[in-house]
Parts: structure tokens; C-alpha cells; sequence
């Protein structure tokens, strides 16, 4: 049955039949009329992208920690202070065009709206960082099937005991996003992955969770567990909510982020951030 909209308000907006196939300012129309999803699989060929959000006078510090920590925050591009967009989402706007945004106030979840009308200033600069989503049509392609795509949920992600190396007034953990990957297909995955140093490259760490600090891969501190199914071996790349987990604990007075799984869809190639 399609969603319907209740007296008085806009029509629902329809998830499509076969998301793969949009282009990114398909998505990003459907995202900014309301449509609320994760965006694993939209967009075949296209990258996805993680946001940091936050007042000029902070911008510096979170440079200098996505720099000090490539690996979980390569950047895409960055919005200077009042832009709202950029040729990565050319004719969108940051502020509404992905599907669930996070805005912070003194490190502690304050809202989760779909647009940024009311949350915006014109001092926030808007970091784009790459997301491992990029890297899923090549794995699909390499044969090796991805479990939250199959399962039909958002990738689970975790806290880490690693430590980030600290910037300024910026400091967390390492969050990883987790993908169960056959025995015989983890050195595909690591080879395939390799190629995207830009969306988190290659995993940073292969089989027991409890080396990375995680009790329970079931519980998830952000996204969906999925299913492990026998055979399959747990695979962690570094993963771009990092920042977001950085500001819970460095508490700055303001920061937006993604919805996690919620990516901004960018115009680029996943072809553009493959390396020979």
C-alpha cells in the first residue's frame, strides 16, 4: 500500500521501486519533499557522503582532526561559512537534501529534523566526507554480496576503544562500520576497498570485535544489527560518523551531522576516487 498523508498536509513522498537507478538530483528531490531513508544501494555509480556541521569559529578544529585522522574523515570538499552548495550537489542545498540531519547543542542530540530551515546560521561550514557506501556497488560487483543491502537495513556502526588523535578542541573514538564478509572473499573485500582511499579504503581491522572493544556485534551504537550468517567473518572499516562521535564528547555548543546510513548523494563518480 503507498503512504498516504494526513488531512491538510503534503502528499507522501513514495519510496521508489528501484532507487539504484536515480541520479543523485533524483534523490536529493525526493529527500528534500520528505522522503526518509538510508541510502544504502540509491544512486548505482554514484558517491555518497558524510556532513559535519559547525559555527566558523570551530571549523578550524574539526580541519585539523579530518586531517590528523584521514582514514575515518577523508574530505570530499568543504562549504565555506553560509554556502549551501557546491558542484559536489550541484543545484541542491545542504540544508535540505539529505533524507535525516542531527544537530547537536553542547555534545547532546537535541533534534532530528529533515531540514535545516530552522537550525541554520550563516556562520556553519559544512564538511563533506566520504562514506563507504562509495565502495558497496564494487563489492557487489567483486561478488561479494553486502548484508545490510540484502537484509534491507541501515549498516550497523560501532564505537571503538581506538582513539583518534586529537585536534584542538576535538577528540573521540573511532567508530567503524561492520560488513560480514564470506572466509574465502575477505582478501577480494580488502583488494576491492583498497582502490577507495577517499571513502575509508581498506578495512581497518578483520574478525574479533573485542580487539576493536565491541561486547556485542548485535547492539550496534549506531544503524541496524544484521545477521552474521555462518561461514562469514565480521569486516570494520573506519567510518565517518567518527566526527559526529567526537563531538558528543569534545561538546561544542553547535554541530549537524547526517542521520547515520542517511548520506548526502553526491554528483560524483565512484569511478573519480578509484585509484589504479
Amino acid at each position: 500500500m503507498e503512504p498516504t498523508a494526513a488531512p491538510g498536509q503534503p502528499p507522501a513522498v513514495v519510496l521508489p521501486q528501484n532507487p539504484s537507478t536515480l541520479l543523485p538530483a533524483e534523490a536529493r528531490e525526493l529527500f528534500r519533499a520528505g522522503l526518509v531513508t538510508p541510502t544504502s544501494g540509491w544512486s548505482a555509480g554514484y558517491a555518497q557522503a558524510n556532513l559535519i556541521i559547525v559555527p566558523k569559529a570551530q571549523a578550524f578544529d574539526v580541519l585539523l582532526f579530518a586531517q590528523r585522522n584521514p582514514k575515518p574523515c577523508p574530505i570530499l570538499g568543504v562549504l565555506d561559512a553560509g554556502q549551501t552548495s557546491s558542484a559536489l550537489l550541484s543545484g541542491g542545498d545542504i540544508r535540505t537534501d539529505v533524507p535525516r540531519y542531527v544537530v547537536y547543542e553542547n555534545g547532546v542530540q537535541v533534534d532530528q529534523p529533515t531540514q535545516l530551515d530552522e537550525h541554520w546560521r550563516d556562520d556553519l561550514v559544512t564538511f563533506i566526507v566520504g562514506c563507504s557506501f562509495t565502495f558497496e556497488a564494487a563489492l557487489q560487483e567483486g561478488g561479494i554480496r553486502v548484508a545490510h543491502i540484502d537484509q534491507g537495513v541501515n549498516v550497523p556502526m560501532y564505537r571503538t576503544s581506538v582513539r583518534c588523535e586529537p585536534a584542538g578542541s576535538m577528540a573521540g573514538p573511532l567508530v567503524v562500520s561492520m560488513r560480514p564478509v564470506p572466509a574465502s572473499q575477505v582478501a577480494d573485500a580488502v583488494r576491492i576497498t583498497s582502490r577507495y582511499p577517499a571513502v575509508h579504503g581498506a578495512p581497518i581491522h578483520v574478525g574479533n570485535p573485542a580487539e576493536l572493544g565491541i561486547a556485542d556485534l548485535s547492539r550496534p551504537d549506531f544503524g541496524d544489527a544484521v545477521t552474521v550468517p555462518p561461514g562469514h567473518i565480521p569486516v570494520f572499516w573506519a567510518c565517518g560518523v567518527t566526527p559526529q562521535a567526537a563531538v558528543m564528547e569534545s561538546r561544542p555548543a553547535l554541530a549537524i551531522g547526517h542521520a547515520p546510513g542517511h548520506m548526502l548523494i553526491t554528483d560524483a563518480r565512484d569511478s573519480s576516487y578509484l585509484v589504479p
